[in-house]
């Protein structure tokens, strides 16, 4: 086998391929593959067997190609396409002596002629088209795959965008086959500049370790996957091509639109192709080929149904004709670039691809040429079909409707089955568009790679965050190995903001055990934000409570409470009460009163009195609050205490004494909670923080249960020694009374005993 060229010149040769296939676009647009050629059949007044007929040579001399495979490998195959791609286009010239051979010979014979011509353009086209696949498989890089077919179709379609608009404008503007032997004459020039483009490609030379060796189709057959992309393939292509085919009869005969409007609606196609070209090819590399085949295909399932229920003759057919023809263009587009991306790069292996290729080829046109015959045929022996089915006109367009609903929806099943070379599925993969703002996503992600600072670089990756879509996940990857350490921050930030994704969670576990605490911290921190029901970061941050690095150790220890996890517990509250370092204790105690353990409440007590500094006194009394109870009222009574000392204090006391009732078991609480309400009200809070601690003195034991007892009976000790200088505890006492209160009078005896010893015992937090 001739050398392979290297990267470099694949990529160097991909300029001309896009030529190649640009200008070949130009002229099946205004020969054989668009409704220009159909619509010529039509004028030459053939059948719509016959029609199909012709339009079927062209697949069906794809059966050739199993046979000819050895001679293009041992030719060379850049040479055989390069002959026969050039012999196809000058077989078309025949197709400019139809207006002589009918002046001679008249109509009678024209069938005849046409399927001549076409036969000669068929059998040179399979021969180029086989030498093709092997060869295109070898001069593109799997890496940009997808990338090159999205480019090369967004070329291709600019191109016959073009050639479709002109093609309409010309046909009409003339009169009978004038039009169509222009259009004709343009794209055999057209042809052949296509021609002269391909010989600029690398690659294809002899391949006679392909040509010579033992071919065994059995072998190819026996790939179940191989087996299961032709039976979906056949399924597509019988459901899809016979209604693509004659559909311009059909806009033409049923909608009412004229030849010249039928040729424009390709226009709506071209750019369905123009517009979603570059996002799936760009998907296809990113995600994979599976779920982008997939997509495309559930897409392909709708659309027979709009084209059927479009308006028949009324000013709406055509805005609505080309508004369902761009669907339709980024629907065959998403199908193709999945489909053949997948049969490149995980069906077809490298060292057999002369037998698969030739296989497949052969395998696709006999299926297409079957389904474009039989379509025509199909036509002619439902002339007779008419009626209403609810608000569906029947008519002798129906069976094909019904029939690229079904086969397409029957081969989804079978394709499902097929490996994929992906780990996301199509639900996934559709989910990446259904979650946060995928339109915002895709931009964030263009300015990320054309951010030319790092100040750019930080504001485009905090708005990935903001935007919470599963698209920019790759981006943020990159971000988080930046070499700029704002930027891996803000990946760090933007990364907790996001959907739990098992790559983000590994990315931040990697940050989290770098030797770099700075991130470590905000890593950890982000780990207890997403991580949860993810496995992995639990175990990664059981490790890191024990990092080298005390920051880490907090943080992760504040992500584990976040996380829920409760077999910590115990070393926790081993930590709380021999650990040194108050920053970690304060973790400590804050993740246990998350986890609502109640053996903590003791050395959190002891803990909260020895603190020194303020925030920390407010997030112990916290903990101890989310143990007992629930935080949302002790936060907003802790936050108005914060601006309105005074009001808070009196609106909450007196809140307190409202719902106390008037039974002698109350009445000495009652009146000191309204003494105390007094006091906050003369904005007297020491004296009143006070007098409420020697009434909560007064109260029996079991008036509270053990563990709110136990917290009282040290806010108690606290306020009659200290009043409000410690306003925690002020507030811990004030939220236990609001938040049992109501039912105070349930566990009330008739008379309250004030001996000594049925009051609450306080152990001394010395």
């Amino acid at each position: 086998m001739s050398q392979s060229p290297t990267t470099v010149e694949k990529l160097r040769g991909l300029p001309w391929s896009y030529v190649t296939n640009a200008t070949n676009t130009v002229f099946a647009q205004f020969v054989y593959f668009g409704s220009v050629f159909v619509l010529f059949l039509d004028e030459l007044a053939l059948s719509k067997t016959q029609i199909g007929f012709i339009l079927a040579l062209m697949p069906f001399a794809a059966c050739m190609a199993p046979f000819v495979a050895p001679f293009t490998a041992r030719v060379g195959y850049k040479r055989a396409f390069v002959i026969f791609f050039g012999i196809r286009k000058a077989t078309t010239i025949l197709l400019l002596l139809t207006p002589w051979f009918l002046a001679t010979f008249g109509g009678e014979h024209i069938f005849l002629a046409m399927a001549l011509a076409v036969g000669l353009f068929s059998i040179t086209r399979a021969i180029a088209e086989t030498s093709y696949y092997p060869w295109v498989q070898e001069f593109v890089p799997n890496s940009v795959r997808g990338k090159y077919s999205a480019a090369s179709n967004i070329l291709s379609g600019i191109a016959g965008f073009i050639a479709v608009g002109i093609a309409g404008l010309v046909l009409d503007w003339t009169s009978g086959l004038n039009g169509f032997m222009l259009l004709f004459a343009v794209g055999v020039v057209f042809g052949l500049l296509s021609v002269w483009a391909a010989t600029f490609i690398p690659g294809g030379g002899v391949d006679l370790e392909a040509a010579e060796g033992r071919r065994n189709i059995l072998a190819v057959l026996a790939d179940a996957d191989f087996r299961r992309y032709l039976g979906g393939l056949a399924l597509i292509t019988l459901g899809t091509v016979p209604l693509a085919s004659f559909l311009p009869l059909f806009m033409e005969e049923q909608v009412g639109l004229s030849a010249g409007n039928v040729v424009l609606i390709q226009m709506g196609t071209l750019l369905g192709t123009l517009t979603s070209g570059y996002l799936w090819g760009w998907t296809a590399d990113r995600y994979g080929s599976k779920p982008i085949m997939l997509t495309g295909l559930s897409m392909l399932v709708l659309l027979p149904l709009l084209w059927w229920t479009i308006p028949q003759r009324s000013m709406l057919s055509l805005p609505l004709a080309l508004s369902i023809a761009f669907l339709q263009g980024a629907a065959n587009l998403g199908w193709g670039i999945g489909a053949g991306r997948l049969l490149f790069v995980s069906i077809v292996p490298t060292e057999k691809k002369m037998d698969y290729m030739a296989l497949y080829f052969a395998w696709a046109g006999i299926i297409t040429g079957l389904s474009q015959f039989l379509g025509g045929r199909a036509l002619d022996f439902s002339q007779g079909i008419s009626g209403q089915f609810f608000f569906l006109k029947l008519d002798a367009y129906t069976p094909l409707f019904v029939i690229a609903v079904i086969l397409p929806l029957v081969s989804i099943v079978l394709l499902h089955a097929i490996r994929g070379d992906s780990p996301f599925s199509t639900t996934q993969f559709a989910s990446f568009f259904l979650r946060g703002n995928p339109f915002l996503a895709l931009g964030s992600l263009i300015r990320f790679y054309r951010a030319r600072d790092e100040h750019s670089a930080v504001l485009v990756t905090e708005r990935m965050g903001e935007i919470r879509s599963p698209l920019a996940v790759d981006e943020l990857l990159d971000a988080i190995h930046d070499p700029r350490f704002n930027v891996r921050y803000e990946a760090v930030l933007a990364m907790a903001r996001m959907p739990a994704d098992p790559r983000l969670t590994q990315a931040l576990i990697q940050v989290l055990e770098d030797d770099l605490p700075a991130l470590s911290v905000v890593a950890a921190w982000a780990l207890g934000k997403i991580g949860t029901r993810q496995p992995t970061a639990v175990e990664a941050l059981r490790v890191a409570v024990n990092s080298k690095y005390r920051s880490v150790q907090a943080h992760a220890v504040r992500a584990l409470g976040a996380l829920e996890d409760t077999t910590m517990a115990p070393l926790l509250l081993k930590r709380l009460s021999q650990e040194t370092d108050e920053g970690i204790r304060t973790a400590c105690a804050s993740t246990l009163g998350k986890l609502g353990v109640r053996e903590a409440i003791r050395p959190v007590l002891r803990l909260l009195y020895t603190s020194t500094d303020e925030t920390m006194r407010a997030e112990l009394a916290l903990a101890l609050v989310r143990i007992v109870g629930e935080e949302g009222e002790f936060v907003r009574l802790f936050r108005q205490m914060e601006t309105e000392t005074s009001t808070a204090a009196t609106q909450t006391l007196t809140q307190i004494k409202r719902t106390l009732t008037d039974r002698p078991a109350l009445a000495v609480l009652r009146g000191a909670v309204h003494e105390c309400a007094e006091l906050c009200a003369q904005e007297q809070i020491d004296k009143a923080a006070m007098h409420l601690g020697a009434a909560l003195q007064r109260l029996p034991a079991h008036l509270f249960d053990p563990d709110r007892s136990q917290i009282l009976a040290e806010c108690t000790e606290q306020l009659i020694h200290a009043g409000a200088a410690r306003r925690e505890y002020f507030i811990l006492a004030m939220y236990l009374l609001s938040s049992r209160s109501q039912s105070l009078h349930e566990t009330l005896p008739l008379s309250i005993d004030p001996s000594p010893a049925r009051s609450i015992q306080i152990e001394s937090s010395d």
